[in-house]
């Protein structure tokens, strides 16, 4: 005879059933350091700036040490040649390789957009925390000097700077930094102002962070989307000032080898030949455009609101997908 007991006593083992709708998976661990770059690769716009910086850093490097010819060499023979062998995209009216030229002015554009980036990323950083982390009146003061410094546009700046001290790569690299670090510590400040009074900022100073490390390990991180977005747009128009710059006479000197300078050499042949003039144009129209690109699917690829087009049906490995059911 049985044991009213237990039969009235639920099954030790059908409580503990896992339930059909939960799924359990190992766990991966944290994820990697590098998965942005994962994500960065998947993402269309990405791919393609990827490419394009890729292209123009690993070509500036090659010229570093070799050309298919030498780009300041002038042969009289050989001017206005098309595109064929062995100038591959023709020459210019002293007979220069045209190839050779551009592949000498990627060097002076990584050099530009790297120098005007590091430039405005220190001014921009160093305004922000003054404007976000200081006392009342520091921040008042810092925000009246980025409201007044942002009205001069970037090109003026750049004259005005080689007005006094002549026209030089220098020049382009100062002007851009500093009008595009007021912009970035703009943009910035009131992110970091946010961030601040956030529940993991507040724990880690009561947990004895000073404010140099709670700024590094997470106000910066947090506001890392909007701040890569306005340095990809500042090393875009890093590459957009040393062009018209140096077309107007203020940036690179003749002796440098410049796209913006090669483009004021060749734009008064433009009517007889067009070909010319379209290769250091278009070099810099694609660099322009795969810096912005890169920039807005880095934003995408690093900002940690963002789901990164996962599906709620089907988590991550490591994930376990809970979902309510009818209790009986």
């Amino acid at each position: 005879m049985s044991d009213p007991s237990r039969r009235s006593r639920p099954d030790a083992g059908a409580a503990r059933e896992t339930p059909a709708d939960a799924v359990p998976a190992v766990d991966d661990g944290p994820p990697s350091r590098w998965a942005w770059l994962g994500r960065l690769w998947r993402i269309s716009t990405g791919r393609f700036g990827l490419i394009v910086v890729g292209v123009i850093v690993v070509t500036a490097i090659v010229a570093r040490f070799w050309t298919p010819f030498n780009p300041q060499q002038v042969q009289i023979s050989a001017r206005w040649l098309g595109p064929g062998w062995p100038h591959v995209l023709g020459t210019d009216g002293s007979g220069r390789d045209i190839l050779s030229l551009l592949m000498a002015g990627a060097r002076t554009t990584v050099w530009v957009a790297v120098g005007a980036g590091l430039v405005a990323t220190a001014i921009g950083i160093a305004l922000a925390a003054l404007g976000a982390l200081t006392a009342r009146w520091v921040r008042e003061s810092v925000a009246v000097l980025v409201d007044i410094l942002i009205a001069f546009p970037v090109l003026l700046i750049a004259m005005m700077i080689s007005a006094i001290w002549g026209g030089s790569l220098w020049v382009v690299i100062v002007s851009v930094g500093i009008g595009f670090g007021v912009n970035i510590a703009r943009v910035t400040r009131p992110e970091l102002r946010r961030v601040l009074h956030s529940d993991f900022v507040l724990a880690g100073r009561a947990s004895g962070l000073t404010p140099g490390r709670n700024l590094l390990r997470h106000l910066l991180p947090n506001v890392a989307p909007v701040f890569i977005v306005q340095l990809s747009w500042a090393m875009a128009v890093a590459v957009l000032a040393e062009a018209g710059l140096s077309y107007l006479g203020f940036g690179a000197p003749v002796t440098e080898p410049s796209w913006g300078l090669l483009l004021a050499q060749l734009q008064q042949f433009m009517t007889v030949y067009p070909l010319s003039v379209v290769w250091p144009g278009l070099a810099i129209t694609v660099t322009v455009l795969g810096l912005n690109l890169l920039g807005d699917a880095l934003r995408e690829a690093t900002d940690p609101t963002l789901s990164h087009g996962r599906d709620p049906l089907h988590p991550p490995r490591g994930a376990i997908r809970h979902v309510p059911g009818v209790v009986g």
